[in-house]
């Protein structure tokens, strides 16, 4: 396959490049509030002499471009001017480019506003926003938002392959995702049920316009979040022609289409097929992962003032055993495959979320009325020895679903200065769970066995505004909302889940600010906790008066932004204190400390008792495209501390990075050729150690094949520090009809391989039967053994578009 790709791309080195017709630039500039073209406006393509206005009802058209990557702006006397950076320009088609420049209430003589780094009335702090081209090619990105992502200041990761983002020292599941103001709770494969994140994305890249991520100061409109919020808006079909794009990569094939449905709808969709598995077998890996995933939407303009967009987005993933022994392993590799086959389970997972949004506009205004539905569906079974001829050696059978169907409707109003925002919110939700346990719990023998189906309503409401003074110089904004289930006693009455919000921003001069927010943010615990039901059918924690997770936020910072040379600087301080906050009674740990991995988090008895806290300073220098020159880099430095029942005080949760670093730089050179690194680095992070004495017990090994904690010595040790160096190398052609990019992609390019928690494994005789120790006979022998995480990841990717 690799030396396929390798003839295909020197074929195409040798293709020459002519331009027989110009490129184009289209589309609309108009005012957000009530959907009205802006007649006469400027648009211009930044560092050439190319530019226009738009027409009386606001189009415009830029013809006889050369293809390339532009910045373009459109400005207007009286309203805030808007840049689109990176824009890819070529002659297969001509690129689809709608502005939205918001009014601005006063004379501006003496700051300056505008719209080149994302910074709204709403939301004016800690809000970062990435564009379709930066997310393709990002170092190391391999296409994956949540990989890209990374790079932002605040945001750490895993140093294992998953996808779990962790921001400013919160869980991977504090994190919400909307995309075109429609939730989608899963964006990742192989998600962890009660958490988030995963191996590989889900969403498609080729349909996102960009993401807007929000890590505090959150709006009141948004709800159930503790430590972001990811605002996805995907791209709209083209109202023109058909146009396709396909993607070979070196684990998977994707194809988009889009396009005009009659006069008045457009549509997006895609599809993508993982050969993953083929991959693993072929290396001789014990684990076959597989998946399908497909995204779908559709945009009508009903009337100028009335506009219904769909949303469609799901995944199916597989995951069996590779039993097949590979030849010449050594004696390390062979204990630690059958360690891997006797521990990992078979697993089935699949989910969506779909949707509709209706925008009405009006002269001051919009309404937004928003219906939707998601549902995940996650199994997952082992056996003892994987023998599946008996029902004796079942360890455990889980199925569980998740599935919630929601409704909120909301009002916007602008008249000058002065917005104003409410709406409401229910949601019907149903969790069932078939599960077969006996491993897990404590002590050895007892067996859950539990099969129901529970249901829960959840409510809400907001208002929230902003006003400018000081002719738009001070920003004053803030709201309040509510939100009850009937979970648990406490959680049925909103008023005690009551988040108010503030935020002020002053301009001290032309693109200078200073900003703060204070708030306080209510989430729900995970459907696996809430509806986790003894062998009796009591739902365990409602009688414990499980409770709605409550976070208090404080948040400060600066920001200078030079528009001229599309630069920006930042520096925000952050204080995060939680309460309410699930903790294990078996293990006696906040649910916080039980790290990310595959599985089920929350299905256990839990109580609301356990406190955390997390604090830091977060600094961001930005150059966007500029130059043919792009860069970012980001350093943070955070602490993020929980109580546990077992233990006294805080003490260092599993996302205490402490000091995490991020930096990114590319350069566009001539002939459409582009190289790109990232490099980062991530303070090593707690971990708990292995209960040895336990878990070598002959019935405890038989049972569980996996070591135990000593959760009375939660997160004491501390891992090495991880880095790694990312590359990537794309080439571009431009033809008349079609267009085709090459990539060559290098993750972790100097081979550093990081440090993760040991593992605990049984000595095997030479038939692979365990040894017995001679000095117990109530134990097995076991040892210790490194298991270091990394290694040299190059991929060819090929992209056609037509």
């Amino acid at each position: 396959m690799r030396r396929s790709f390798t003839i295909l791309i020197c074929l195409f080195l040798s293709f020459p490049i002519f331009a027989q017709q110009g490129a184009e630039i289209r589309g609309r500039v108009f005012n957000p509030i009530n959907n009205e073209g802006i007649p006469f406006a400027n648009v211009v393509i930044l560092g050439t002499d190319y530019g226009t206005v738009t027409d009386v009802d606001g189009n415009y058209s830029l013809t006889n471009l050369e293809p390339g990557l532009y910045n373009v702006r459109a400005s207007f006397i009286g309203y805030r001017s808007q840049t689109q950076f990176e824009i890819q320009v070529t002659r297969a088609r001509a690129v689809q480019l709608n502005f939205e420049l918001r009014e601005e209430a006063s004379d501006l003589t003496e700051v300056t506003v505008n719209a080149d780094f994302t910074r709204s009335d709403e939301t004016p702090i800690s809000v970062r926003r990435l564009n379709t081209n930066e997310i393709e090619r990002y170092p190391g990105g391999n296409r994956d938002i949540s990989r890209v992502i990374q790079s932002l200041p605040g945001v750490a990761s895993t140093a294992a392959f998953r996808n779990d983002i962790i921001i400013r020292g919160g869980a991977p599941n504090e994190n919400k995702f909307f995309i075109d103001d429609i939730e989608v709770p899963v964006i990742n494969h192989f998600a962890t049920q009660g958490s988030s994140g995963g191996p590989v994305g889900i969403l498609n890249v080729n349909l996102i316009k960009n993401v807007d991520v929000i890590t505090g100061g959150f709006p009141a409109d948004r709800m159930n979040s503790l430590s972001s919020f990811f605002n996805f808006e995907l791209k709209e079909g083209r109202s023109d022609k058909m146009f396709t794009q396909m993607t070979i990569g070196a684990s998977e094939f994707t194809v988009s289409n889009e396009g005009p449905i009659g006069e008045k709808t457009t549509y997006l969709i895609s599809a993508r097929r993982s050969y993953l598995q083929l991959l693993f077998r072929a290396i001789g890996l014990p684990f076959l992962p597989d998946f399908y995933d497909f995204q779908v939407k559709t945009v009508t303009k009903i009337n100028d003032k009335t506009e219904l967009t769909f949303l469609g987005v799901g995944a199916i993933d597989l995951f069996s055993l590779n039993f097949d022994e590979p030849r010449n392993e050594t004696v390390e590799e062979r204990e630690n495959r059958l360690f891997l086959l006797d521990n990992l389970p078979i697993s089935t997972q699949w989910n969506y979320a779909t949707g509709l949004r209706l925008k009405r506009f009006r002269e001051n205004g919009f309404w937004t009325f928003v219906l939707s539905r998601n549902m995940l569906n996650n199994r997952s079974f082992k056996y003892a020895g994987n023998d599946e001829s008996s029902r004796d050696n079942l360890l455990f059978d889980y199925l569980s679903q998740e599935s919630e169907n929601k409704f909120r409707v909301e009002n916007s109003i602008f008249k000058g200065s002065f917005t104003l925002k409410y709406g409401v919110n229910y949601e019907f939700s149903r969790f069932t769970i078939s599960n077969f346990d006996r491993q897990t719990l404590a002590p050895i023998g007892q067996i859950l066995d539990v099969s129901a189906k529970s249901f829960f309503n959840s409510y809400g409401a907001f208002v929230s505004g902003s006003k400018n003074y000081l002719n738009e110089r001070l920003l004053i904004s803030g709201g309040v909302r509510i939100d009850g289930s009937d979970f648990g006693q406490t959680a049925q009455n909103p008023l005690n889940q009551i988040s108010p919000r503030v935020s002020v921003s002053y301009q001290f001069k032309p693109n200078l600010f200073w900003t703060s927010n204070a708030g306080i943010y209510y989430q729900r615990p995970p459907y696996t906790a809430l509806g986790f039901r003894n062998n009796e059918g009591i739902l365990v924690n409602q009688e414990n008066n499980i409770q709605f997770i409550r976070s208090s936020q404080l948040i400060t910072g600066i920001e200078k932004v030079i528009p001229t040379k599309s630069r920006r600087f930042s520096m925000e301080a952050f204080y995060k204190h939680y309460n309410n906050y699930p903790s294990s009674v078996l293990n006696g740990i906040a649910l916080a400390n039980l790290g990310a991995d595959f599985g089920v988090i929350g299905n256990e008895e839990v109580r609301s008792d356990a406190e955390g806290r997390a604090y830091g300073l977060e600094f961001l220098a930005q150059q966007r495209f500029f130059n043919n020159f792009y860069g970012i880099g980001s350093v943070t430095l955070v602490r993020s501390e929980f109580t546990n029942p077992n233990t006294e005080g805080f003490v260092p949760s599993a996302w205490d990075n402490r000091f995490i670093v991020s930096l990114t730089a590319g350069k566009r050179f001539g002939k459409n050729w582009e190289v790109g690194a990232r490099w980062r680095y991530l303070g090593g992070t707690p971990y708990t150690p292995i209960d040895i004495e336990t878990s070598s017990l002959i019935e405890v090994w038989d049972l569980r094949g996996q070591e135990l904690l000593d959760f009375n010595q939660i997160n004491a040790l501390r891992l090495r520090a991880f880095h790694q160096l990312d590359v990537r190398i794309d080439k571009r052609y431009f033809f008349d009809k079609w267009n085709l990019n090459w990539y060559f992609d290098v993750q972790n390019a100097y081979n550093f391989l990081a440090e993760q928690p040991p593992r605990l494994i049984p000595v095997r005789n030479a038939d692979g039967s365990i040894q017995v120790n001679p000095n117990d006979p109530s134990r097995y022998n076991m040892r210790l053994i490194d298991n270091p995480a990394g290694t040299i990841l190059p991929t060819v990717g090929l992209i056609v578009e037509f």
